[in-house]
């Protein structure tokens, strides 16, 4: 993944009419392919577009949800985690051979890998128009602390470095926040006319429709990687501090054990399941009952993230925000409006947040139609998925 020259511009009109084009969907995740992107493939293939969506981990179920999208589905060699060279080499030969056999007109990549490797590979492959999208700068660049590691340091300028690779192969680059714009282009990773800033990936307003609010008990929510940098553990002691002083509140912990090396243990999830400070539900296919069941939603993380779903799905549902204020979270929250904003790893003010919620209950119901009306503005897949077709030149 050497230097490479200057990307020539792309006519869209010269390849075939989209009635017989091709799209590679790139992800590191077939869930993701059709929880996250299943609006978009619709959008492609209403077009014409014939797309095939490439995954590493296809199960019976999402290869079946993928085809009711009708996408093709395509498996393909990837691990999600670690930079290895020899295997990653050699999955992004095999990833190049692929993609030429498959002969798309179009490559969209997302996720850490798929982005890098995947765009690449699209460019050796030949594919004419390539997009990527960053959703979040991620683990490598999450906020540094007093015990920020050698480790971390040294990951994150090789990332760097693999990201400048890959993203030089790309004719346009979608991001979710400026503040991630910022980042990638100051750090050189990618060039700035060809950073598009998207301001979240939207959710189904329809499917995500607005619940009436719960206040009896106050109800918590957390849904999420269970990764520390995602405030897993701070939320598990504001719940234990809150709970000393309002013992009927209720804390709920969506998520499933994560591979990143950033993850709670399993042993800690039990322990607190057993001490009753939270309710850890594990994964779930359908957050909605979940949402429902809240009063607040709480997302307390210090991880690069976009502009997280979990709380756009939340919005959308009517429910209030507590979430931090870093790149992408404070995109969701017009403070003291729809929700409120706390310092990152601020348990405290994380404390005084959820406690205002419990003694002026009227407010549950107040911040939450205001995040209702914030989520039709800002963050109506619709509106998304058309910034994306536009910037690819199908609109």
């Amino acid at each position: 993944m050497g230097r490479s020259e200057e990307l020539p511009a792309v006519d869209i009109h010269a390849k075939a009419p989209l009635q017989h084009a091709k799209l590679a969907l790139i992800s590191s995740q077939a869930y993701s392919i059709h929880n996250f992107r299943g609006p978009l493939i619709r959008d492609w293939v209403a077009r014409g577009l014939q797309v095939f969506a490439l995954a590493p981990d296809y199960d019976t179920a999402s290869r079946d949800a993928v085809v009711a999208l009708g996408a093709e589905p395509v498996d393909y060699s990837l691990e999600r985690a670690g930079i290895r060279p020899l295997r990653d080499a050699r999955d992004i030969f095999r990833l190049v051979r692929l993609l030429r056999r498959l002969q798309p007109d179009y490559a969209f990549t997302y996720f850490i890998k798929p982005v890098i490797y995947g765009t690449f590979a699209a460019r050796l492959a030949g594919v004419p128009d390539r997009s990527a999208m960053v959703e979040g700068a991620g683990y490598v660049y999450s906020e540094e602390s007093p015990g920020f590691s050698l480790r971390r340091r040294v990951l994150r300028a090789a990332v760097s470095g693999l990201y400048r690779a890959g993203l030089a192969a790309a004719h346009r680059v979608f991001f979710l926040n400026r503040d991630d714009i910022e980042l990638f282009v100051r750090s050189r990773m990618v060039a700035a006319e060809r950073a598009i800033m998207l301001g979240g990936i939207g959710v189904d307003l329809g499917w995500f429709a607005a619940a009436p609010p719960v206040t009896d008990p106050p109800t918590f929510l957390l849904a999420a990687r269970l990764l520390a940098e995602k405030g897993v553990r701070e939320y598990v002691e504001a719940a234990r501090r809150v709970r000393a002083m309002h013992p009927c509140a209720r804390f709920i912990l969506l998520g499933s054990i994560d591979a990143n090396p950033g993850s709670v243990s399993e042993a800690e999830l039990r322990a607190w399941n057993a001490e009753g400070v939270v309710e850890w539900r594990g994964h779930v296919s359908d957050v909605r009952p979940a949402i429902a069941e809240a009063s607040v939603f709480v997302l307390p993380s210090y991880y690069r993230e976009g502009v997280p779903r979990s709380i756009q799905e939340a919005m959308a549902m009517g429910r209030p925000i507590i979430t931090t204020d870093m790149p992408g979270c404070r995109d969701t929250v017009e403070p003291g409006e729809n929700g409120w904003l706390v310092p990152p790893r601020n348990v405290d003010a994380l404390v005084d947040a959820m406690i205002g919620f419990i003694e002026q209950p009227e407010r549950i119901a107040s911040m939450g139609a205001a995040s209702r009306r914030l989520a039709e503005a800002q963050f109506d897949v619709r509106r998304a998925n058309a910034r994306i077709l536009a910037a690819m030149g199908f609109e």
